[in-house]
């Protein structure tokens, strides 16, 4: 039948008859990491590592493969810029325009459980320090061997562990979370410093949740008014504040691997402040169960990139905290102390409806990465994968265009199945949180300069 018709049609549809998709076979082979270094904080607010050995029992693993790719993320000129831009904002209230960079960079690939599975375990590693005082910190002329006054076993600050691959080309920062009674862990010697950035970066108004709290700060202003220049600059003051220690940690690991990509992931209160790092830093992130960060962004005057994708948010619907759900006097947050009220994440969000697919129950005992880890990602997963039926794979593209009679719709040229995806890609957070798109924080409450000039920042 084809023979049949003029030449220059037969050599038109033959085009698209035997013309398949290109493949790509040069995948980027996966990393494999393995922990190298603690980090803390001394009581002179220093940053301080101290080297894991190979031999070294704490870590619930050693070895970590991540499959990675490549990815595209916005930096800023220089650091003298985007603080130049960040100073201007928090002090004039302007917008400085930058010109940021589009960078190719390897990042990870997060779209199988087992990639995710190596990062849940890397930031449930970070809650457990080795009992170890050889620390030291990054002094201007290299290594400058020290003993710390500060963070040890017991004392409070930031912590958390360094992963570094194989052949050094890449780095993961794991940043530990909040350390509680509830919802995770057993608390512990930084649980009050923990809360206090919770509070800060992640209430609607100084953590006034009822009358009798004890606020943060004292932005407040009757009602449901909150003062939003004394919220900002309330953030700038603190000096407790993990945000700027996390930048001065980021700094000393680009230090010591001045060649290496650089990765952050961490859990809860560690997931926020990866974010936030990276989205200063353009470094690309994985989060769990992180409380939602972009009002905290906004406050701390960080200047907004073009896209923030480079951050991927994970987590499940039972979990009220990164769901902003979380609220209220009564809530469970509340009666631990917590003021959680933020639902808006930066990013990318991978989602999982635990509530509906699996019948969890709504609660902040499902807060911790443990669950995360035993029963969605690791090996006796409750998660059920998920079929993928909507862009076939394979054959040529006429096929696709008009499929042949008697062909399943949902089968490859090859007669081949759906492929099966293990989880649910990533989508804008906008459009996973948001109504048409856009996400709202704090919404019952009204914020404005309620407060004279003079308590701006000079």
């Amino acid at each position: 039948m084809l023979f049949n018709l003029p030449l220059a049609i037969q050599t038109f549809v033959s085009t698209f008859l035997w013309t398949t998709e290109p493949s790509f076979t040069d995948e980027l082979s996966p990393l494999t990491f393995e922990l190298r270094h603690q980090h803390g904080l001394t009581n002179a607010s220093r940053i301080v590592f101290s080297d894991v050995k190979p031999s070294a029992g704490f870590a619930q693993q050693n070895v970590y493969r991540i499959p990675r790719k490549r990815i595209n993320v916005p930096r800023p000129p220089s650091k003298e810029k985007y603080a130049a831009a960040r100073k201007m904002s928090m002090e004039q209230g302007m917008s400085m325009s930058l010109d940021w960079r589009d960078d190719e960079v390897d990042g990870p690939d997060v779209s199988t459980k087992d990639a995710l599975l190596q990062f849940a375990h890397m930031a449930y590693n970070a809650y457990y320090p080795d009992n170890t005082t050889d620390w030291y910190d990054v002094g201007d002329r290299g290594w400058d061997k020290s003993t710390p006054h500060g963070w040890l076993p017991g004392e409070d600050g930031m912590r958390g562990h360094v992963f570094v691959s194989s052949d050094n080309s890449t780095v993961v920062i794991a940043i530990k979370g909040t350390s509680a009674s509830w919802p995770v862990g057993d608390g512990g010697p930084s649980t009050a410093k923990d809360k206090l950035n919770d509070n800060l970066l992640f209430s609607c108004c100084c953590a006034r949740v009822g009358p009798t709290w004890s606020t943060v700060c004292g932005c407040y202003e009757g009602g449901y008014k909150c003062d939003q220049q004394c919220v900002q600059d309330s953030l700038a003051r603190q000096e407790e504040l993990f945000y700027p220690i996390g930048l001065n940690l980021y700094n000393n690991v680009s230090y010591m691997y001045p060649d290496a990509n650089i990765w952050l992931t961490g859990h809860s209160l560690g997931g926020a402040l990866s974010s936030l790092i990276g989205v200063t830093f353009g470094a690309p992130v994985v989060a769990f169960e992180a409380p939602a960060e972009k009002l905290a962004a906004t406050r701390l005057h960080l200047p907004s990139p073009p896209s923030t994708q480079h951050v991927t948010h994970f987590y499940h619907t039972a979990d009220p905290i990164p769901m902003g759900a979380c609220t209220g006097v009564s809530s469970a947050c509340a009666i631990g102390g917590f003021a959680l009220e933020t639902r808006c994440h930066l990013g990318q969000v991978i989602r999982l409806d635990t509530v509906q697919k699996l019948g969890w129950s709504v609660s902040v005992n499902t807060h911790g990465i443990k669950p995360v880890i035993d029963r969605i990602l690791g090996p006796d997963s409750e998660w059920p994968d998920e079929e993928e039926v909507d862009q076939p794979e394979g054959g040529s593209i006429l096929n696709k265009l008009w499929p042949w009679p008697g062909k399943d719709k949902h089968e490859g040229d090859n007669g081949t199945k759906p492929k099966i995806r293990p989880l649910p890609p990533p989508k804008p957070a906008a459009e996973v949180e948001g109504v048409d798109g856009v996400c709202t924080d704090c919404f019952s409450w009204e914020f404005g300069d309620y407060r004279k000039p003079s308590s701006k920042l000079s």
